[in-house]
Protein backbone atom coordinates (compact mmCIF):
# COMPACT_ATOMS: atom_id res chain seq x y z
CA UNK A 1 0.00 0.00 0.00
CA UNK A 2 1.51 3.36 -1.30
CA UNK A 3 2.47 5.64 1.45
CA UNK A 4 0.57 8.80 0.37
CA UNK A 5 1.14 11.88 1.87
CA UNK A 6 -2.47 13.72 1.97
CA UNK A 7 -5.70 13.92 0.76
CA UNK A 8 -4.43 16.02 -2.48
CA UNK A 9 -1.70 13.31 -3.59
CA UNK A 10 -4.79 10.49 -3.74
CA UNK A 11 -6.59 12.85 -5.39
CA UNK A 12 -4.27 13.12 -8.20
CA UNK A 13 -3.57 9.72 -8.73
CA UNK A 14 -7.61 9.32 -8.47
CA UNK A 15 -8.29 11.52 -11.76
CA UNK A 16 -4.85 10.09 -13.25
CA UNK A 17 -6.82 6.73 -13.58
CA UNK A 18 -10.18 8.80 -14.35
CA UNK A 19 -12.03 8.30 -11.13
CA UNK A 20 -12.19 11.68 -10.15
CA UNK A 21 -15.14 13.88 -11.74
CA UNK A 22 -14.87 17.51 -11.30
CA UNK A 23 -17.92 19.66 -10.68
CA UNK A 24 -17.03 23.50 -12.09
CA UNK A 25 -20.95 24.52 -12.36
CA UNK A 26 -22.51 26.16 -8.83
CA UNK A 27 -24.54 23.56 -7.22
CA UNK A 28 -26.34 24.41 -3.97
CA UNK A 29 -25.17 22.73 -0.59
CA UNK A 30 -29.00 21.22 -0.55
CA UNK A 31 -29.70 19.27 -2.13
CA UNK A 32 -27.41 18.92 -4.89
CA UNK A 33 -23.80 17.80 -3.11
CA UNK A 34 -26.32 14.80 -0.77
CA UNK A 35 -28.36 14.54 -4.01
CA UNK A 36 -25.28 14.08 -6.33
CA UNK A 37 -23.22 11.64 -3.91
CA UNK A 38 -26.48 9.54 -3.62
CA UNK A 39 -26.50 9.32 -7.67
CA UNK A 40 -23.20 8.33 -7.55
CA UNK A 41 -24.20 5.10 -5.54
CA UNK A 42 -26.71 4.00 -7.76
CA UNK A 43 -24.16 3.94 -10.24
CA UNK A 44 -22.67 0.65 -9.93
CA UNK A 45 -19.24 -0.44 -7.98
CA UNK A 46 -16.34 1.66 -10.12
CA UNK A 47 -17.90 4.84 -9.52
CA UNK A 48 -15.74 7.82 -9.85
CA UNK A 49 -14.99 10.44 -6.73
CA UNK A 50 -16.16 13.79 -6.84
CA UNK A 51 -15.28 16.89 -6.52
CA UNK A 52 -17.28 20.33 -5.97
CA UNK A 53 -15.16 23.58 -6.19
CA UNK A 54 -18.22 26.25 -6.64
CA UNK A 55 -20.40 25.86 -3.78
CA UNK A 56 -23.62 28.59 -3.35
CA UNK A 57 -22.74 30.74 0.00
CA UNK A 58 -19.56 29.32 0.70
CA UNK A 59 -16.92 31.37 -1.62
CA UNK A 60 -13.26 29.35 -2.65
CA UNK A 61 -14.28 26.16 -0.45
CA UNK A 62 -13.84 22.56 -1.95
CA UNK A 63 -15.35 19.73 -1.44
CA UNK A 64 -14.58 15.94 -2.47
CA UNK A 65 -17.64 12.78 -1.97
CA UNK A 66 -17.08 9.15 -2.22
CA UNK A 67 -12.95 9.18 -2.41
CA UNK A 68 -13.35 5.53 -1.14
CA UNK A 69 -17.21 4.83 -2.94
CA UNK A 70 -16.12 2.08 -5.42
CA UNK A 71 -13.77 -0.82 -5.47
CA UNK A 72 -11.55 0.92 -8.09
CA UNK A 73 -10.86 3.66 -5.75
CA UNK A 74 -10.51 1.26 -2.89
CA UNK A 75 -7.76 -0.61 -5.14
CA UNK A 76 -6.06 2.53 -5.57
CA UNK A 77 -6.00 3.59 -1.73
CA UNK A 78 -4.14 -0.09 -1.16
CA UNK A 79 -2.06 0.26 -4.10
CA UNK A 80 -3.48 -2.15 -6.46
CA UNK A 81 -4.56 -2.00 -10.16
CA UNK A 82 -8.04 -0.28 -10.11
CA UNK A 83 -9.18 -3.78 -11.21
CA UNK A 84 -8.33 -6.00 -8.42
CA UNK A 85 -11.09 -7.77 -7.16
CA UNK A 86 -13.02 -7.39 -3.99
CA UNK A 87 -11.69 -10.76 -3.06
CA UNK A 88 -7.63 -9.45 -3.93
CA UNK A 89 -8.22 -6.71 -2.22
CA UNK A 90 -9.16 -8.77 1.06
CA UNK A 91 -6.65 -10.89 0.77
CA UNK A 92 -3.47 -7.89 0.21
CA UNK A 93 -5.40 -5.96 3.12
CA UNK A 94 -4.78 -8.75 5.75
CA UNK A 95 -1.15 -8.85 4.52
CA UNK A 96 -0.62 -5.73 5.91
CA UNK A 97 -3.34 -6.30 8.48
CA UNK A 98 -0.74 -9.05 10.28
CA UNK A 99 2.38 -7.41 9.77
CA UNK A 100 1.18 -5.13 12.99
CA UNK A 101 2.21 -2.95 14.29
CA UNK A 102 3.97 -0.66 12.26
CA UNK A 103 6.16 2.35 13.49
CA UNK A 104 5.19 5.82 14.35
CA UNK A 105 7.03 8.98 12.68
CA UNK A 106 6.03 12.42 14.91
CA UNK A 107 7.09 15.39 13.51
CA UNK A 108 6.86 19.33 14.69
CA UNK A 109 5.25 20.64 11.80
CA UNK A 110 2.20 19.97 9.16
CA UNK A 111 0.19 21.76 6.26
CA UNK A 112 -2.60 21.84 8.50
CA UNK A 113 -1.04 24.71 10.85
CA UNK A 114 -1.46 27.13 7.74
CA UNK A 115 -3.83 28.82 9.37
CA UNK A 116 -5.36 28.98 13.28
CA UNK A 117 -8.49 30.52 14.19
CA UNK A 118 -7.97 30.71 18.44
CA UNK A 119 -11.09 32.38 19.72
CA UNK A 120 -14.38 33.26 17.61
CA UNK A 121 -14.68 30.03 16.28
CA UNK A 122 -17.82 29.60 13.70
CA UNK A 123 -17.68 26.03 11.88
CA UNK A 124 -20.53 27.70 9.95
CA UNK A 125 -17.66 29.55 8.36
CA UNK A 126 -14.90 27.68 8.43
CA UNK A 127 -16.76 24.19 6.27
CA UNK A 128 -18.93 24.45 3.57
CA UNK A 129 -21.78 22.31 5.93
CA UNK A 130 -24.64 20.54 4.54
CA UNK A 131 -27.41 18.30 5.24
CA UNK A 132 -26.27 14.35 3.45
CA UNK A 133 -30.08 13.98 3.89
CA UNK A 134 -33.17 15.69 3.88
CA UNK A 135 -34.30 14.09 7.36
CA UNK A 136 -30.63 14.96 9.00
CA UNK A 137 -31.24 17.10 12.42
CA UNK A 138 -28.70 18.86 11.51
CA UNK A 139 -25.25 19.04 9.75
CA UNK A 140 -22.59 16.29 10.44
CA UNK A 141 -19.19 16.02 10.38
CA UNK A 142 -18.97 12.30 9.17
CA UNK A 143 -15.66 11.04 7.31
CA UNK A 144 -13.76 12.82 10.68
CA UNK A 145 -11.37 10.86 12.25
CA UNK A 146 -11.89 11.35 16.10
CA UNK A 147 -8.33 11.08 18.25
CA UNK A 148 -8.70 10.32 22.01
CA UNK A 149 -6.06 8.94 24.67
CA UNK A 150 -6.98 6.95 27.79
CA UNK A 151 -6.80 9.68 30.66
CA UNK A 152 -5.99 6.36 33.35
CA UNK A 153 -3.20 5.77 30.99
CA UNK A 154 -2.14 8.82 29.24
CA UNK A 155 1.48 7.82 27.85
CA UNK A 156 0.31 4.40 26.40
CA UNK A 157 0.18 5.33 22.84
CA UNK A 158 -1.46 1.60 22.73
CA UNK A 159 -4.72 2.99 24.51
CA UNK A 160 -5.13 6.65 22.01
CA UNK A 161 -7.73 5.60 19.55
CA UNK A 162 -8.74 7.00 15.90
CA UNK A 163 -12.02 6.22 15.37
CA UNK A 164 -14.48 7.49 12.78
CA UNK A 165 -17.69 8.89 14.77
CA UNK A 166 -20.76 10.88 13.25
CA UNK A 167 -20.29 14.93 14.91
CA UNK A 168 -23.60 16.88 14.85
CA UNK A 169 -22.91 20.37 14.53
CA UNK A 170 -24.75 21.69 17.44
CA UNK A 171 -23.21 25.47 17.77
CA UNK A 172 -20.46 27.74 16.22
CA UNK A 173 -18.56 25.76 18.23
CA UNK A 174 -19.86 22.89 19.75
CA UNK A 175 -20.76 19.40 18.03
CA UNK A 176 -22.90 16.47 19.07
CA UNK A 177 -21.01 12.79 19.57
CA UNK A 178 -22.48 9.36 19.42
CA UNK A 179 -20.17 7.23 21.03
CA UNK A 180 -21.61 3.71 20.76
CA UNK A 181 -20.55 1.82 23.97
CA UNK A 182 -18.49 -0.82 21.75
CA UNK A 183 -16.36 1.74 20.81
CA UNK A 184 -12.85 2.58 22.39
CA UNK A 185 -13.88 6.48 22.83
CA UNK A 186 -16.47 5.68 24.80
CA UNK A 187 -14.20 3.95 27.43
CA UNK A 188 -11.98 6.83 27.06
CA UNK A 189 -14.96 9.16 27.80
CA UNK A 190 -16.47 6.98 30.70
CA UNK A 191 -12.81 7.00 32.74
CA UNK A 192 -12.54 10.56 32.07
CA UNK A 193 -16.08 10.98 33.85
CA UNK A 194 -15.45 8.99 36.47
CA UNK A 195 -13.41 12.08 37.79
CA UNK A 196 -15.79 14.60 36.59
CA UNK A 197 -13.24 15.68 33.48
CA UNK A 198 -13.45 16.39 30.38
CA UNK A 199 -11.80 14.38 27.46
CA UNK A 200 -9.54 16.22 25.50
CA UNK A 201 -10.15 15.40 21.99
CA UNK A 202 -8.64 16.11 18.24
CA UNK A 203 -10.57 16.10 14.95
CA UNK A 204 -8.86 15.34 11.88
CA UNK A 205 -11.16 15.97 8.56
CA UNK A 206 -9.89 15.42 4.71
CA UNK A 207 -6.69 12.94 5.80
CA UNK A 208 -5.06 10.27 3.19
CA UNK A 209 -6.81 6.99 2.52
CA UNK A 210 -4.94 4.85 4.83
CA UNK A 211 -6.01 6.49 8.27
CA UNK A 212 -9.53 6.67 7.02
CA UNK A 213 -9.19 2.98 6.86
CA UNK A 214 -7.69 2.41 9.96
CA UNK A 215 -9.78 4.29 11.51
CA UNK A 216 -12.84 2.15 10.07
CA UNK A 217 -11.34 -1.05 11.28
CA UNK A 218 -12.44 -2.81 14.23
CA UNK A 219 -9.52 -3.65 16.56
CA UNK A 220 -8.35 -4.64 20.10
CA UNK A 221 -8.31 -2.05 22.70
CA UNK A 222 -4.54 -1.92 22.62
CA UNK A 223 -4.12 -1.70 19.02
CA UNK A 224 -3.11 2.05 17.58
CA UNK A 225 -4.85 2.94 14.40
CA UNK A 226 -1.55 4.95 13.54
CA UNK A 227 0.29 1.92 14.08
CA UNK A 228 -2.16 -0.54 11.66
CA UNK A 229 -1.89 2.63 9.21
CA UNK A 230 1.72 1.89 9.08
CA UNK A 231 1.47 -1.61 8.60
CA UNK A 232 -0.93 -1.43 6.48
CA UNK A 233 1.36 0.89 4.12
CA UNK A 234 4.53 -0.44 4.47
CA UNK A 235 6.20 2.93 5.65
CA UNK A 236 6.29 4.40 9.34
CA UNK A 237 2.72 6.94 9.72
CA UNK A 238 3.45 10.62 10.56
CA UNK A 239 1.61 12.41 12.89
CA UNK A 240 2.11 15.67 14.74
CA UNK A 241 1.43 15.79 18.90
CA UNK A 242 -0.92 18.78 19.82
CA UNK A 243 -0.50 20.86 22.54
CA UNK A 244 -3.03 18.29 24.67
CA UNK A 245 -0.78 15.36 23.70
CA UNK A 246 -3.25 13.90 21.24
CA UNK A 247 -1.45 12.32 18.34
CA UNK A 248 -2.77 14.14 14.37
CA UNK A 249 -2.58 13.06 10.97
CA UNK A 250 0.27 14.95 9.28
CA UNK A 251 -1.85 14.88 6.10
CA UNK A 252 -5.23 16.33 7.32
CA UNK A 253 -7.12 19.58 5.90
CA UNK A 254 -8.30 20.44 9.13
CA UNK A 255 -7.55 20.00 12.89
CA UNK A 256 -10.12 20.92 15.63
CA UNK A 257 -9.22 20.84 19.30
CA UNK A 258 -11.85 20.48 21.98
CA UNK A 259 -13.03 18.66 24.65
CA UNK A 260 -15.85 16.11 25.44
CA UNK A 261 -17.68 17.63 28.41
CA UNK A 262 -18.14 15.80 31.22
CA UNK A 263 -21.39 15.06 32.00
CA UNK A 264 -23.50 16.83 29.66
CA UNK A 265 -26.26 15.40 27.16
CA UNK A 266 -27.66 16.97 24.53
CA UNK A 267 -30.17 15.50 22.07
CA UNK A 268 -28.44 14.27 19.11
CA UNK A 269 -30.06 13.16 15.43
CA UNK A 270 -31.77 11.81 13.53
CA UNK A 271 -29.08 10.74 10.92
CA UNK A 272 -29.37 9.02 8.25
CA UNK A 273 -27.84 5.93 8.58
CA UNK A 274 -25.42 3.07 7.38
CA UNK A 275 -28.45 0.75 8.00
CA UNK A 276 -30.39 2.67 5.33
CA UNK A 277 -32.98 4.35 8.37
CA UNK A 278 -32.79 7.46 10.22
CA UNK A 279 -31.70 7.05 13.56
CA UNK A 280 -34.03 8.63 16.02
CA UNK A 281 -33.27 10.90 18.36
CA UNK A 282 -30.61 10.65 21.85
CA UNK A 283 -29.27 12.25 24.61
CA UNK A 284 -25.39 11.79 23.76
CA UNK A 285 -22.12 13.52 24.72
CA UNK A 286 -20.68 17.30 23.28
CA UNK A 287 -17.84 18.97 22.13
CA UNK A 288 -16.49 22.15 22.87
CA UNK A 289 -14.29 23.21 20.26
CA UNK A 290 -11.48 25.57 21.25
CA UNK A 291 -9.17 26.17 17.87
CA UNK A 292 -9.59 25.03 14.50
CA UNK A 293 -6.11 24.48 12.31
CA UNK A 294 -6.19 24.27 8.50
CA UNK A 295 -4.55 24.54 5.46
CA UNK A 296 -4.70 27.80 3.59
CA UNK A 297 -7.09 26.48 0.90
CA UNK A 298 -9.01 23.28 2.54
CA UNK A 299 -10.46 20.57 1.11
CA UNK A 300 -13.62 19.53 2.79
CA UNK A 301 -14.12 15.54 2.62
CA UNK A 302 -17.72 13.90 3.29
CA UNK A 303 -19.43 10.61 3.00
CA UNK A 304 -22.78 9.79 2.07
CA UNK A 305 -24.94 7.62 4.00
CA UNK A 306 -28.01 5.85 3.89
CA UNK A 307 -29.75 2.97 2.28
CA UNK A 308 -26.46 0.70 0.55
CA UNK A 309 -24.31 0.63 -0.98
CA UNK A 310 -22.27 3.80 -0.39
CA UNK A 311 -19.18 5.21 0.04
CA UNK A 312 -19.92 3.91 3.85
CA UNK A 313 -19.87 0.26 2.70
CA UNK A 314 -17.09 0.24 0.94
CA UNK A 315 -15.12 1.86 3.98
CA UNK A 316 -16.30 -0.86 6.08
CA UNK A 317 -15.95 -3.83 3.96
CA UNK A 318 -12.83 -5.43 4.13
CA UNK A 319 -11.95 -3.23 6.81
CA UNK A 320 -14.49 -5.39 9.06
CA UNK A 321 -14.15 -8.47 6.99
CA UNK A 322 -10.05 -8.55 7.88
CA UNK A 323 -10.07 -8.47 11.52
CA UNK A 324 -12.49 -11.03 11.75
CA UNK A 325 -10.62 -13.01 9.66
CA UNK A 326 -7.42 -12.58 11.50
CA UNK A 327 -9.06 -13.44 15.29
CA UNK A 328 -11.20 -16.81 13.41
CA UNK A 329 -7.91 -18.10 11.62
CA UNK A 330 -6.19 -18.08 15.14
CA UNK A 331 -8.45 -20.40 16.38
CA UNK A 332 -9.38 -22.66 13.21
CA UNK A 333 -6.65 -22.52 10.67
CA UNK A 334 -9.28 -23.77 9.04
CA UNK A 335 -10.41 -20.64 8.09
CA UNK A 336 -10.13 -19.33 4.20
CA UNK A 337 -11.68 -15.92 3.87
CA UNK A 338 -14.28 -13.78 5.37
CA UNK A 339 -16.52 -11.37 3.72
CA UNK A 340 -18.63 -8.95 6.09
CA UNK A 341 -19.49 -6.35 3.25
CA UNK A 342 -23.13 -6.11 4.23
CA UNK A 343 -24.39 -3.75 5.58
CA UNK A 344 -21.27 -2.91 8.34
CA UNK A 345 -21.14 -6.68 8.51
CA UNK A 346 -24.72 -7.12 10.56
CA UNK A 347 -24.19 -10.08 8.12
CA UNK A 348 -21.44 -12.10 7.22
CA UNK A 349 -20.24 -15.01 5.30
CA UNK A 350 -17.35 -17.48 6.30
CA UNK A 351 -15.80 -19.85 4.26
CA UNK A 352 -13.79 -22.94 5.87
CA UNK A 353 -12.16 -26.40 5.53
CA UNK A 354 -14.56 -28.54 8.22
CA UNK A 355 -12.51 -31.48 10.32
CA UNK A 356 -15.73 -33.03 11.52
CA UNK A 357 -19.77 -32.90 11.51
CA UNK A 358 -20.74 -29.75 13.66
CA UNK A 359 -17.31 -27.65 12.56
CA UNK A 360 -18.95 -24.78 10.99
CA UNK A 361 -21.13 -24.29 13.50
CA UNK A 362 -18.31 -23.71 16.19
CA UNK A 363 -17.00 -21.08 13.49
CA UNK A 364 -20.48 -19.21 13.92
CA UNK A 365 -20.30 -19.11 17.70
CA UNK A 366 -16.11 -17.69 17.48
CA UNK A 367 -17.10 -15.17 14.74
CA UNK A 368 -19.89 -13.89 17.37
CA UNK A 369 -17.33 -13.58 20.50
CA UNK A 370 -15.08 -11.29 18.33
CA UNK A 371 -15.09 -7.79 18.44
CA UNK A 372 -17.20 -6.91 15.59
CA UNK A 373 -19.17 -9.72 16.06
CA UNK A 374 -20.18 -8.99 19.87
CA UNK A 375 -21.61 -5.44 18.93
CA UNK A 376 -22.64 -5.46 14.68
CA UNK A 377 -22.81 -9.10 13.28
CA UNK A 378 -26.52 -10.31 13.06
CA UNK A 379 -26.32 -13.38 10.59
CA UNK A 380 -23.38 -15.74 10.25
CA UNK A 381 -23.50 -18.02 6.94
CA UNK A 382 -20.58 -20.11 7.19
CA UNK A 383 -19.68 -21.73 3.41
CA UNK A 384 -17.00 -24.73 1.96
CA UNK A 385 -13.79 -23.35 1.60
CA UNK A 386 -14.36 -24.39 -2.71
CA UNK A 387 -17.21 -21.51 -2.23
CA UNK A 388 -16.30 -18.03 -3.15
CA UNK A 389 -17.76 -15.89 -0.22
CA UNK A 390 -17.26 -13.20 -1.91
CA UNK A 391 -19.62 -14.74 -4.97
CA UNK A 392 -22.77 -14.55 -3.97
CA UNK A 393 -24.09 -16.77 -7.02
CA UNK A 394 -22.18 -19.44 -5.21
CA UNK A 395 -22.96 -18.71 -1.54
CA UNK A 396 -26.89 -18.68 -2.99
CA UNK A 397 -25.82 -21.78 -4.11
CA UNK A 398 -24.98 -23.50 -1.26
CA UNK A 399 -27.57 -22.21 0.56
CA UNK A 400 -29.80 -23.40 -1.60
CA UNK A 401 -28.84 -26.96 -1.93
CA UNK A 402 -26.90 -27.51 1.49
CA UNK A 403 -29.38 -26.37 4.68
CA UNK A 404 -31.64 -28.16 6.04
CA UNK A 405 -33.75 -26.11 8.23
CA UNK A 406 -34.40 -28.73 10.97
CA UNK A 407 -30.79 -28.81 11.78
CA UNK A 408 -28.33 -26.20 10.39
CA UNK A 409 -30.06 -23.17 11.61
CA UNK A 410 -29.01 -22.18 15.18
CA UNK A 411 -30.90 -18.80 16.72
CA UNK A 412 -28.93 -17.23 19.66
CA UNK A 413 -31.48 -15.54 21.91
CA UNK A 414 -31.20 -11.74 23.61
CA UNK A 415 -27.63 -10.77 21.88
CA UNK A 416 -25.61 -7.07 21.63
CA UNK A 417 -25.81 -5.94 18.57
CA UNK A 418 -25.34 -1.90 17.41
CA UNK A 419 -28.28 0.69 18.87
CA UNK A 420 -28.55 1.16 15.18
CA UNK A 421 -29.57 -2.02 14.22
CA UNK A 422 -33.40 -0.95 13.08
CA UNK A 423 -34.72 -4.72 13.94
CA UNK A 424 -33.01 -4.37 17.66
CA UNK A 425 -35.80 -5.43 19.89
CA UNK A 426 -35.51 -3.86 22.07
CA UNK A 427 -32.80 -1.23 21.16
CA UNK A 428 -29.04 -2.90 21.46
CA UNK A 429 -30.56 -6.16 21.06
CA UNK A 430 -31.61 -9.35 19.04
CA UNK A 431 -31.79 -12.65 18.58
CA UNK A 432 -28.52 -14.27 16.36
CA UNK A 433 -28.32 -16.41 13.89
CA UNK A 434 -25.79 -19.20 12.20
CA UNK A 435 -26.36 -20.76 9.29
CA UNK A 436 -24.36 -23.97 8.14
CA UNK A 437 -24.49 -24.19 4.57
CA UNK A 438 -21.67 -26.48 4.42
CA UNK A 439 -21.19 -30.06 2.75
CA UNK A 440 -22.15 -32.48 5.92
CA UNK A 441 -19.30 -34.54 7.25
CA UNK A 442 -18.91 -37.83 9.77
CA UNK A 443 -20.43 -37.83 12.28
CA UNK A 444 -22.99 -36.00 10.69
CA UNK A 445 -24.68 -37.78 7.61
CA UNK A 446 -27.63 -35.85 6.85
CA UNK A 447 -28.07 -35.54 2.77
CA UNK A 448 -27.31 -37.38 0.11
CA UNK A 449 -24.53 -35.64 -1.40
CA UNK A 450 -22.28 -37.76 -4.01
CA UNK A 451 -20.30 -37.03 -6.84
CA UNK A 452 -20.31 -32.81 -7.12
CA UNK A 453 -20.24 -31.18 -10.62
CA UNK A 454 -16.76 -29.86 -11.35
CA UNK A 455 -16.17 -27.45 -14.30
CA UNK A 456 -14.55 -29.65 -17.44
CA UNK A 457 -10.69 -29.58 -17.92
CA UNK A 458 -8.86 -26.40 -19.59
CA UNK A 459 -12.44 -24.44 -18.34
CA UNK A 460 -9.84 -21.65 -16.93
CA UNK A 461 -7.61 -21.26 -20.18
CA UNK A 462 -10.80 -20.97 -22.17
CA UNK A 463 -12.33 -18.22 -19.88
CA UNK A 464 -9.46 -16.44 -20.30
CA UNK A 465 -8.87 -16.84 -24.05
CA UNK A 466 -12.92 -15.81 -24.27
CA UNK A 467 -12.86 -12.73 -21.65
CA UNK A 468 -9.91 -11.14 -23.90
CA UNK A 469 -11.84 -11.60 -26.87
CA UNK A 470 -15.21 -10.00 -25.59
CA UNK A 471 -12.56 -6.87 -24.56
CA UNK A 472 -11.49 -7.00 -27.98
CA UNK A 473 -14.67 -7.20 -29.67
CA UNK A 474 -16.10 -4.23 -27.74
CA UNK A 475 -13.16 -1.78 -28.07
Amino acid sequence: MPAYSDLREFLAVLEKHDQLLRITEQVAPEPDIGAAACALTQLGQTSPAIAFTDIAGYAGARLVMNVHGSWPNHALALGLDPGASPGEQFRHFVQGYQRYPGELDRVTGAPWQDRVVESGVNLYELMPLFRVNPGDGGYFLDKACVISRDPGDPDNDDAENVGIYRLQVKDRNRLGIQPVPQHDIAIHLARAEQDGQDLPVAIAVGTEPVITLAAATPMRYDQLEYKMAAALQGAPYRVVRTAAGLDVPWGAEYVLEGRILARRREAEGPFGEFPGYYSGCHQYPVIEVDRVWHRADPIYDAVYAGRPWTELDYLQAITTSAPIFAQLHAAFPEVTAVNAFYTHGLAVIVSTRTRYGGFAKAIGLGLLTTTHGLGYAKIVIVVDADVDPFDLNQVMWALSVKVNPAADVMILPNLPVNLLDPAGQPEGMTHKMIIDATTPIAPDLRGHYGLQVDPPHHTDAWRAKLAALIKETRR
